[in-house]
């Protein structure tokens, strides 16, 4: 997590999306309408989506707007048909670099990560180079304050797989991607509401980047993210302010 603070930098990362709204809700969208198309638009059965959705009303999108990209993931409206697809590279120093797109073009996408990659400092690697040093992994975040024992008992019998306490006292739930959704339903029945919720790709170590370095680093990773078809970027660089 990059910054001095974890839990400012989580402030400071809610703050940023939510001025690029209009951007975030492109990506939502493509996610609702290619999680629809994968696994149906019943939201009961389809983890992918029910999560998808749950992102969308945190985001604040109207309600038209989910349906109609649940529809167009259905068949029953028209729309453009993304895939999804993965591309995998290194930053300053080696740091490494998973860059998860939805696209309608894979030659524009990969282009257009590749000049991103080159124009900053880092480089394209080839499929799987980097992905083995992260793991799939439901990841909940909380603020210090909350009720450890409460917390570490409610999470391991939702069936998450571990609890971990950070230097600042906030805590860190982990789980299985496929579990995500009825462990977050169950530790919120529990009172637990996570500053952060999410199936990310979790790095098994991290590199902690600091002045001129960590400059570099931040502003590959921003052309990354800025990147119309880039959904997700995730690395194991650790910035700090």
């Amino acid at each position: 997590m990059a910054g001095h603070s974890k839990w400012a930098n989580i402030k400071h990362k809610k703050a940023a999306t939510d001025a690029k709204r209009g951007k975030i809700w492109t990506r939502l969208i493509k996610e609702i309408t290619v999680a629809a198309r994968m696994g149906g638009s019943d939201i009961a059965s389809n983890p992918r989506l029910r999560l998808a959705v749950e992102k969308a009303a945190d985001a604040n999108m109207p309600k038209d707007n989910v349906s109609r990209a649940v529809q167009r993931g259905s068949g029953e409206l028209e729309g453009v048909n993304y895939e999804e697809v993965r591309y995998e590279g290194y930053g300053i120093g080696g740091a490494a670099i998973i860059v998860d797109c939805m696209t309608d073009n894979r030659v524009r996408t990969v282009a257009e990560v590749r000049h991103a990659f080159s124009k900053n400092g880092g480089n394209m690697g080839t499929e799987g180079s980097v992905a083995f040093m992260f793991q799939h992994t439901g990841q909940f975040l909380f603020a210090p304050g909350v009720d450890e024992d409460k917390l570490m008992e409610s999470a391991l019998e939702a069936g998450a797989d571990d609890v971990v306490q950070d230097e600042e006292g906030g805590f860190e739930v982990l789980c299985d991607p496929f579990a995500f959704s009825s462990v977050k339903e169950a530790l919120e029945a529990a009172g637990f509401k996570a500053e952060v919720a999410e199936v990310i790709m979790k790095p098994a170590t991290e590199t902690v980047f600091t002045g001129d370095d960590a400059l570099k680093m931040q502003k590959l990773l921003d052309a990354l993210e800025n990147l119309d078809d880039v959904q997700e970027v995730f690395t194991n660089a650790v910035i700090e302010e």
